[in-house]
């Protein structure tokens, strides 16, 4: 059977990342709502994060020392 694929430019689109079981996808959403993930493959993506919920963390031991999650007051976490 021959496969058919399709392709487009993913330059300037916006979407957010979507942490799954064991893999990371780059969720798109159109104008309904409806949204594609897509498996991301790329070695080597470069980001802007516009998320103003985003904060970068360091703790000095532990497993993960370098962590970005949500803002301490959306954790809980007083400041």
């Amino acid at each position: 059977m021959i496969q058919t694929v399709t392709n487009k430019s993913a330059a300037g689109v916006s979407g957010c990342l979507i942490q799954g079981v064991n893999q990371i996808f780059f969720r798109v959403y159109d104008d309904q709502g409806k949204f594609i993930d897509y498996a991301i493959f790329h070695s080597d993506l470069f980001v802007t994060i516009k998320d103003p919920d985003a904060f970068f963390y360091h703790k000095d031991s532990g497993v993960y020392n370098d962590i970005l999650d949500h803002s301490p007051s959306t954790l809980g976490i007083k400041t």
